[in-house]
């Protein structure tokens, strides 16, 4: 189930535990990730989403270039800069298509879409020759969709149908462009064309997706409202942009090359659960058994993919050892 790019040097105790630290790391992402949506909602109305977003991924490739800078194979060679351009243009899709779609349809239809992302991970991965064929993990992908759509319709208090129109299918290209990131990471790491390097490969995705949201906000908004940031709208921005930004991509980077695009996704699922942990803290009056069939599927999906990874390296261990980078 596990995999990275071999290196006969390390032994098998290094490997399990690299995997072992790929998905402790993806659960805390999923907790930067879930706690960040208050801290959004805490700035000031009338930003530029697209321009923001930029800036937080500057501030993130800042905050990561100290240690990129210790770092000899920094700079990326030409297969690995186009490659980097192409997982910018991802990340520029995804939330360029995001904050158009978010006026034009529902959150429904919006959180019915992006538990897509894992699936289309799976099969992108399948295209690229980044995962292997695994009925067991697909199964497991399913169920955490299934729970997640059950979250998305407990919070909605079941309103809102889903209808697929051209808000919907532009939504549904940036959950494409999404899946495709981890995919052209780990396609990369295989190639030899990123670096093994973690915070590089951050730092490199950041920049170029930070170049590539300005251009396209620049475009489309008005960069005049920036200059009504207020202080606690900079404060806000300099965390998301250190923490929900810098961090998260690190995490992940650190996770795809150890384990599959699929499953680094996976912890989407555990977003929504996330969010309606610190709802019930903040309105503790919208607790109800309807959130219970959601939480349970997520969290048994998660469970799960835990669990294979745990079963697949002790009955397989060479196998793990030698083909790492292949097997999930």
């Amino acid at each position: 189930m596990s995999q990275t790019v071999f290196n006969p040097g390390q032994t098998l105790s290094n490997l399990k535990k690299d995997t072992r630290r790929a998905h402790q790391g993806m659960l805390f992402w999923a907790l930067i990730v879930g706690m960040s949506f208050p801290a959004v909602a805490l700035m000031s109305k009338g930003l530029p989403p697209l321009l923001l977003t930029a800036i937080r991924f500057a501030i993130a490739a800042l905050a990561i270039f100290p240690l990129v800078s210790r770092v000899t194979d920094s700079w990326p060679s030409w297969p690995g800069l186009a490659l980097y351009s192409v997982m910018g243009l991802s990340l520029a899709c995804f939330f360029g298509t995001m904050f158009w779609a978010a006026h034009r349809t529902s959150a429904m239809s919006m959180a019915t879409l992006y538990v897509s992302v894992p699936l289309l991970a799976y099969w992108l991965g399948r295209l690229f020759g980044v995962e292997r064929r695994a009925i067991q993990l697909l199964g497991i992908l399913v169920l955490g969709a299934v729970g997640a759509l059950a979250l998305a319709w407990a919070e909605t208090g079941g309103q809102g149908d889903f209808y697929f129109g051209i808000a919907e299918a532009a939504f549904f290209l940036g959950c494409l462009a999404s899946a495709l990131y981890p995919v052209l990471s780990k396609f990369g790491l295989n190639r030899g064309w990123l670096s093994q390097q973690a915070e590089v490969r951050t730092f490199w995705s950041l920049i170029t997706g930070s170049a590539l949201i300005s251009s396209l906000g620049l475009m489309t908004e008005l960069p005049r409202q920036l200059l009504t940031l207020t202080l606690l709208d900079g404060a806000v921005l300099a965390y998301l942009g250190v923490f929900s930004s810098g961090m998260t991509f690190w995490l992940t980077q650190r996770a795809t090359a150890v384990i599959t695009p699929a499953a680094v996704t996976a912890y989407s699922y555990l977003v929504p659960f996330i969010s309606m942990l610190l709802l019930f803290i903040g309105q503790p009056w919208r607790i109800g058994w309807h959130w219970l069939p959601g939480s349970l599927l997520v969290l048994l999906a998660i469970a799960l993919l835990l669990n294979r990874d745990a079963v697949k390296r002790r009955l397989d261990p060479l196998t793990t050892a030698v083909a790492r980078g292949a097997n999930n």
